[in-house]
């Protein structure tokens, strides 16, 4: 397997750009396959995620063409309907490729997506908003959708609010007869920044940002060229590691409204951020201490759906506990396998105490010690490789590649902030 090998107890300094939204590229990939005509897509992060769903699109019969951060994707005709099992195993969002195979060919198949191993991860608001649209799904080891008739119009109400299940119904809704209404629907930036770019293909949807969303359903989407917006996720995660480390960084191509809760989370954990129009500044030798309640009580970051606090930026937070004084608990409310790594970061000498899979103390400030360490997904591998970058000695960070799927350039970005790592391919 690929690893990381790093030199721990360097700050990070310097400058770094953020790259395009990983949870927002994946959907939009899906999305082009709703029309026959080309949609060129700026501001594509190379990650590993991103070239699985352009293998999907190339599979079914699509064309794909990339030129550094631009990637442009025509599917003129769909040769099959059917997603095979080994791409299907490798990326989760491949169940976004159904709105648009239901809309060109009638029929989908594709066998359970892939991912992360995080806890599990229901496809029920998937299944639902489908059937209520008007199409049929037939489970048997593989997925079968199929349309009697035209995707019509419907009156949803999800039971949680689903990122990928919000995206999917959007893009199915985008292009039913009649009219759609999704209450309970997600609201993160990268669901608002799908639902601009099927409103610049001519679908018409309004609510967006809000959890309510209200879509007038066309016949047909046509091709149009879109900028992906930035992943504050990415941003937040450097910004947090480069605090654990005591180091001084810039992130350039922000926007401050996507780091509402993510701000205050940092200042519970005593780290102050300059959040600007369209960049991120975090100074170097803060005294990083836990701010307790009002009332002396230890506080609980906890994660929930948009604009709560993101579950991708918890990983990287609960490292940066770790270099901060005082207590403070962690409620991860959304898997139940997320905090499994925590128990990598005590074997580096971390006090912490495991109080159930959904919740964690962090006692700080620990002095971590180097060690080798596996990549359980993308977040967690993320967060342990920030633990590496704060500890004492060399460590060995394994399965590098699972981090890759979710961050460009990951050496790269850490070598140009004076990290000390070695990325080792397979």
């Amino acid at each position: 397997m690929s690893t990381f090998e790093i030199e721990g107890g360097v700050p990070l300094r310097g400058t770094i750009r953020a790259s395009g939204n990983k949870n927002a590229i994946l959907p939009m990939i899906a999305a082009c396959i709703l029309t026959d005509q080309e949609v060129i897509l700026d501001n594509v992060p190379d990650i590993i995620d991103v070239r699985h769903m352009l293998d999907v699109i190339v599979e079914i019969g699509g064309k794909v063409e990339r030129s550094g951060e631009r990637v442009s994707i025509h599917v003129a005709s769909v040769r099959t309907s059917e997603i095979g099992q080994a791409l299907c195993n490798k990326v989760r969002t491949s169940i976004l490729c159904v709105a648009g195979l239901l809309h060109r060919t009638g029929s989908a198949r594709l066998f359970p997506p892939g991912g992360d191993v995080i806890g599990r991860r229901r496809l029920d608001t998937h299944f639902y908003g489908l059937q209520k649209l008007g199409a049929k799904v037939s489970i048997n080891g593989v997925y079968d959708f199929t349309m009697p008739g035209p995707l019509t119009g419907a009156e949803l109400f999800f039971d949680e609010p689903s990122v990928t299940g919000t995206e999917h119904i959007l893009m199915a809704a985008a292009v039913s007869r009649g009219h759609t209404l999704i209450r309970n629907a997600a609201c993160e930036p990268h669901v608002q920044d799908l639902a601009h770019l099927l409103n610049a293909m001519g679908a018409k949807i309004s609510g967006i940002g809000t959890n309510q969303l209200s879509v007038e359903g066309v016949d047909s989407l046509h091709g149009t060229t879109y900028t992906v917006c930035h992943d504050h996720i990415e941003a937040a995660s450097y910004l947090a590691l480069a605090a654990a480390t005591g180091g001084e960084i810039t992130v350039e191509g922000t926007d401050k409204h996507a780091y509402g809760m993510c701000h205050r989370v940092f200042e519970t954990l005593g780290v102050k951020i300059d959040l600007h129009d369209k960049h991120i500044f975090l100074s170097a030798n803060q005294r990083m201490q836990v701010t307790r309640d009002f009332d002396g009580a230890m506080p609980v970051i906890g994660d929930g759906p948009w604009p709560q606090f993101a579950t991708d930026q918890m990983s990287c937070m609960i490292t940066l506990a770790t270099q901060v004084e005082g207590n403070v608990l962690f409620f991860e409310k959304m898997f139940e396998s997320r905090l499994y790594f925590v128990d990598k970061l005590i074997g580096m000498g971390a006090a912490a105490v495991v109080c159930d899979p959904h919740r964690v103390v962090i006692s700080g400030k620990s002095r971590l010690r180097g060690t080798t360490l596996p990549s359980p997904d993308i977040r967690a591998g993320m967060a342990l490789l920030g633990a590496a970058l704060c500890a004492s000695g060399k460590s060995t960070v394994q399965n590098a590649n699972m981090i890759q799927r979710g961050y460009e350039k990951l050496d790269e970005k850490l070598l140009a902030l004076g990290a000390r790592i070695t990325h080792k391919p397979h």
